[in-house]
């Protein structure tokens, strides 16, 4: 008897789990806060050189010129007509106060003493307190590929540890060290004091990233595995939109970083109420542990106890899955068809975050301020992810997980084309490609939990996680490469959204399939459940969102 089984006598989608999804909200919400915060606390805001040393050396000259003329005489302009950022003259040229005078062949030289910002959007960011402009601009990139890194390198650290320690463990190291290290960055007085604390706080965050997922999916049946997934991925859209809120009213990058890590405070007071995976419990002999909470479970949702009977089937689960005890990363690659299964997740994995992350991460060029494209691309997931859940249930997980992916890409490829001057066009197919991505790392989170047995499952989107993080890491420097050629980044997004794609119809389909347990699941195909319920869920998902 499997672990489905004893879902279905107690409610394997009832009060109980409505209750998982409502304590890990907050937690979740706070996720996208701190993964796009470098959207806003990396920003560059408009700046030029200072011209202090040029109105010293000609002080009598400068006293009675305006601020507009100073600047005329100080700063070479660009072809837009606006002072340059990293560039002034060597001396004063006074001659262009005159309309008639040439600008061109005047000896510049780079900025002598710093530079003064436009601080009408922002009083503060990295950019502005540590001069991350002209040469060194691409560090405000860098910031969140070391943050990405960390969450790199976490994702493989809690998924060990989840599976060795126990889900509710875990998650309540993550909670504690997120909001150490989060709190901690706000006092860096160095930029790399910042970035070694920024790569501490991602490596932390991954903890509630993955262990949320898994802990909602693995108290849900087989038909609600879906809405499971989808309902708890709504969180990250709200706390999204609620980002460009923030950062809209909370200018100061140091103010905003605290404000968006203090509700983890809150949700270490709802981990008291969290349950601990009985799938993990009993996969690890804690059968009277596992128990409790599914008496508890029972009791929430108005189902009878576990007979006696359930109790004899829940130690032969023990005796079956005892062996679960001692699996690490290695198992993922150690049979054959757990190697391509990983293998090829691995690929589409990287392919949905870099294109996720790759828009996410790009919000000017389209005609709109940065709070609003910031709102909208967190708006369009809502609806993206309530289609997607109709789809997955219908043409199941391998299509949707595919056909986001290529149209994603298509979206790419299209604006591409599209001349800025057409930003309405533009900013409308960037939305939609926006959705589709989002639609493409709901399909994914799910997909990922279904594919692995549960001995391997957190080890599984340990590794999964990682491979995403690296994509996501690189994402940022994808985006540096407008320097090289405007289009080269938009190219490389669409075609790993398209070999994702591709690769994402290699997987096998995991809808109304049981989830496997053991890797002799994975090896020996799993076939259909085509009881009655199976036969009738169709039915059963268009009652519910009808």
């Amino acid at each position: 008897m499997k672990f489905e089984t004893i879902l279905e006598e107690i409610d394997g989608f009832g009060r109980f789990q409505i209750a998982i999804l409502i304590l890990l909200c907050t937690s979740r919400m706070v996720l996208p806060c701190h993964f796009l915060l470098n959207n806003f606390i990396a920003a560059v805001p408009p700046h030029h050189c200072d011209i202090s040393t040029l109105e010293k050396s000609s002080e009598e000259l400068f006293i009675n010129l305006t601020q507009e003329q100073k600047l005329t005489v100080s700063l070479p302009v660009r072809e837009d007509g606006e002072p340059k950022s990293c560039e002034m003259f060597a001396e004063p040229q006074f001659q262009l106060l005159s309309n008639n005078s040439n600008r061109t062949d005047l000896p510049t030289v780079w900025c002598q003493s710093g530079w003064v910002y436009d601080n009408s959007t922002f009083i503060s960011t990295l950019a502005t307190e540590w001069n991350l402009v002209c040469d060194k601009k691409s560090l405000t990139k860098t910031t969140n590929t070391i943050f990405f890194v960390g969450v790199m390198i976490g994702a493989l650290a809690f998924g060990f540890f989840c599976d060795k320690y126990g889900r509710k463990t875990m998650l309540l190291v993550s909670y504690i060290l997120s909001i150490v290290f989060g709190f901690s960055s706000t006092f860096a007085n160095s930029y790399i004091l910042f970035a070694v604390l920024r790569f501490f706080t991602g490596f932390s965050l991954t903890g509630i990233s993955i262990i949320s997922i898994v802990l909602t999916i693995e108290w849900a049946d087989i038909s609600h595995r879906s809405t499971i997934g989808v309902i708890g991925s709504l969180a990250w859209s709200v706390g999204y939109m609620l980002l460009a809120g923030m950062a809209f009213l909370l200018t100061d990058w140091r103010t905003l970083t605290m404000t968006v890590t203090a509700p983890l405070g809150f949700a270490v007071l709802t981990w008291w109420w969290i349950p601990e995976s009985a799938r993990w419990l009993l996969a690890n002999g804690k059968v009277e542990r596992a128990q409790f909470y599914l008496d508890k479970c029972a009791n929430i949702n108005r189902r009878q106890k576990l007979s006696r009977e359930k109790l004899e089937t829940l130690s032969n689960i023990e005796v079956q899955e005892n062996q679960a005890k001692n699996y690490t990363y290695f198992h993922l690659v150690k049979t054959p068809r757990m190697r391509w299964l990983t293998f090829l997740l691995g690929i589409v994995w990287y392919g949905v975050a870099s294109t996720y992350y790759g828009i996410s991460l790009n919000i000017t060029g389209f005609g709109l301020n940065m709070y609003l494209t910031h709102f909208i691309y967190g708006a369009i997931e809502v609806p993206a992810k309530l289609t997607i859940y109709c789809f997955l249930n219908i043409i199941g997980r391998r299509k949707c997980q595919s056909g986001t992916l290529l149209l994603t890409g298509i979206c790419i490829g299209i604006n591409i084309f599209i001349p800025k001057d057409l930003w309405h066009v533009r900013a409308i197919v960037a939305t939609l490609g926006k959705g589709l991505s989002e639609a493409s790392f709901t399909t994914i989170f799910l997909y990922t939990t279904e594919l692995y047995p549960t001995v391997t499952r957190q080890n599984g989107l340990g590794y999964t996680s990682f491979v995403s993080r690296l994509g996501v890491s690189i994402a940022p420097l994808i985006l540096l490469l407008e320097d090289v050629w405007t289009l080269l980044p938009q190219i490389i997004l669409c075609s790993l959204a398209i070999i994702s794609g591709l690769v994402a119809l290699l997987l096998p389909e995991t809808l109304n399939v049981k989830l496997p347990e053991t890797i002799d699941d994975i090896e020996n195909p799993r076939k259909k459940d085509v009881s009655k319920e199976s036969s009738l869920f169709s039915l059963e998902v268009k009652s519910q969102l009808g």
